[in-house]
């Protein structure tokens, strides 16, 4: 049996007090939308899927999200659930596949869920490319640097940041030099976020994949 073609999703801002007076929003998703969401928080999980499925109700990205609560047909599920990618550990390190870096402590370093990287320090590919007045080298150019002497690790495909995640733990003497680097190479509101460098103690490197 297959999937609902349309859900009637209702969704408001989370909010930690007994009484919401956010507005509430009203969407119809399709299934495969409403079940792209529910995996960047579980992970490729189908038996926890069809849990929130059946139970119509998931936080994103700090919004509630309602629905009619469904039992998901399995085989339906998995031939949607096939069409995203596994981790896969033979996938070795490229620094030219990677758009985005993530800084925090071990706890910080994406496992699948949506809200794991809610605290780290994420730097994207785009800004740290920006290169300061007479500097021949980028706030980029020093992370990849950083890269090739940390020789991360592969750790998983991360539904939430869509690519694969790679980690590898930082150590003072790596961490002076970042700083040292920031000040140096890093535009203006990259130093100002980069100024707690020393609650640091991992890095995470994001590499999507082709499509």
């Amino acid at each position: 049996m297959p999937l609902p073609e349309t859900i009637a999703v209702k969704y408001t801002e989370e909010e930690a007090e007994y009484l919401s007076m956010r507005p509430l929003v009203r969407q119809t998703f399709r299934s495969a939308e409403l079940v792209d969401m529910i995996l960047a928080v579980t992970g490729k999980d189908p038996a926890r899927i069809r849990q929130i499925l059946r139970s119509g109700t998931i936080v994103f990205h700090s919004y509630r999200y309602w629905w009619p609560g469904f039992e998901a047909d399995s085989e339906a599920l998995a031939q949607l659930l096939a069409g995203y990618p596994d981790s896969d550990v033979s996938r070795t390190f490229r620094a030219e596949d990677c758009t985005e870096i993530i800084l925090g402590s071990s706890s910080l370093v994406p496992s699948g869920a949506e809200g794991t990287v809610g605290n780290g320090l994420r730097i994207r590919r785009e800004d740290a490319q920006k290169r300061r007045l007479l500097r021949a080298r980028t706030f980029w150019d020093c992370l990849m640097d950083l890269a090739r002497d940390a020789a991360p690790q592969y750790r998983e495909y991360s539904y939430a940041l869509r690519g694969d995640i790679y980690s590898a733990p930082l150590n003072a003497p790596q961490l002076a030099r970042l700083a040292a680097d920031a000040t140096r190479y890093a535009p203006l509101a990259l130093r100002a976020q980069l100024a707690h460098l020393r609650a640091v103690s991992h890095i995470a490197f994001v590499c999507p994949r082709p499509s």
